[in-house]
């Protein structure tokens, strides 16, 4: 029997690789000479990076970067083992969190650290990079990622705008000479889970732009300003990414690398999926084994049990979540593909006592769900 093992992490519990071998544990009780894969998975958030590492191998890469208000700052991205896949968290240089100790900046923080983690793994050979975007400190349209990667932004003067989000009200032109062709020949994706556009009454400014201090005011003109933006990039016979679902995230980051890179915009679950190469470990399996924290109607939009189970279909295999709760309504997980789902709780338990026992109760609940479908 081959099982494969395929969970986001228990958040404040287990990580995904902590859960595979829980479950795995199970499974082997249940079935002894199972045959058992795992491939731990992320949603493209927090624990990306080490989910990368652990199916793909490599190294963690430590460099000094930019915050978002200029300040040095050390961040890391993942790079696999044959160098030629990165995995770039914008959060790391990028983050809201880095900057909590100053007053925010909403008008001219920018994306620049991110741009130098991808320019550095695209150095050292990456050629094909997965940027994971949110926690952005920024509404710059992802401007300081692209100059960190030659890209220019110009004024009516031919003068180079500096850094921030207020300053595109200014853009004219935008001068891509300057692009390595290591970056030109390079495949961005995204893993964005939001579909806000990148301008108007759902965009980046005023949906996300508050959540980093901008004022009503600084919306206005931060919005009109992407506006600028998106418009200099049709101009340039660039996509129009104005309204384009997802275009918003981050800042207005995801629409500048479509525009600009041709980056391929994604849920991050199936993008991760296909980083740590889940298709692939699920030829000839005869079970797939997913979960989460805790599953119920939220978790078909784009969540980690939502794409492995999608997955799964699509090979005619069965797919069980395990959670350390379950709540309906499930009808449409059942309809991406999800067989069933079962709690962790084996009776009366807190949310304390469940996370602090998550392991052996995932493994006596995998054990229990094998035994349905063992061979």
């Amino acid at each position: 029997m081959r099982v494969v093992v395929a969970p986001d992490s228990f958040k404040g519990s287990l990580s995904a690789a902590q859960v595979c071998a829980a479950v795995a544990e199970g499974v082997r009780r249940a079935a002894p000479g199972a045959d058992v894969a795992a491939v731990p998975m992320a949603d493209g958030g927090e624990g990306t990076l080490d989910c990368f590492l652990s199916a793909r191998g490599g190294d963690a890469v430590e460099v000094a970067a930019t915050d978002p208000v200029g300040r040095p700052v050390k961040a890391r991205y993942a790079l696999s083992g044959d160098g030629r896949s990165a995995v770039v968290e914008l959060a790391a240089a990028s983050g809201l969190p880095l900057v909590e100790d100053v007053p925010p900046d909403p008008m001219n923080a920018a994306t620049t650290g991110t741009g130098e983690l991808i320019a550095d793994a695209v150095r050292r050979g990456a050629r094909d990079v997965l940027v994971c975007i949110g926690g952005s400190a920024s509404t710059d349209g992802g401007a300081g990622l692209l100059r960190a990667l030659g890209v220019r932004f110009l004024d009516a003067a031919g003068v180079e705008l500096p850094p921030g989000g207020a300053a595109l009200a200014r853009l004219a032109s935008i001068d891509d000479s300057g692009v390595p062709a290591e970056v030109r020949a390079t495949r961005f994706r995204v893993a964005c889970d939001v579909t806000n556009p990148l301008v108007g009454p759902d965009g980046a400014a005023a949906v996300f732009g508050p959540q980093k201090g901008a004022s009503s005011g600084q919306v206005a003109e931060l919005d009109a300003a992407l506006a600028v933006f998106a418009d200099a990039v049709a101009a340039r016979g660039g996509p129009r990414v104005h309204d384009l679902p997802g275009a918003g995230a981050a800042g207005g980051t995801c629409g500048g690398l479509v525009g600009l890179l041709g980056a391929e915009p994604s849920g991050g679950a199936l993008l991760v999926a296909e980083a740590v190469g889940l298709p692939a470990a699920l030829d000839g399996a005869d079970l797939v084994v997913t979960g989460e924290g805790r599953v119920d109607g939220q978790s078909a939009g784009g969540k980690v049990v939502s794409a492995v189970a999608a997955l799964a279909r699509d090979r005619g295999v069965p797919c069980v979540a395990l959670a350390g709760g379950v709540a309906g309504p499930l009808e449409e997980l059942h309809a991406l593909g999800l067989t069933a789902a079962f709690s962790l709780a084996d009776g009366p338990r807190t949310l304390a006592e469940l996370k602090a026992g998550a392991a052996p109760l995932l493994a006596a609940v995998a054990e229990q769900a094998v035994r349905l479908f063992r061979r």
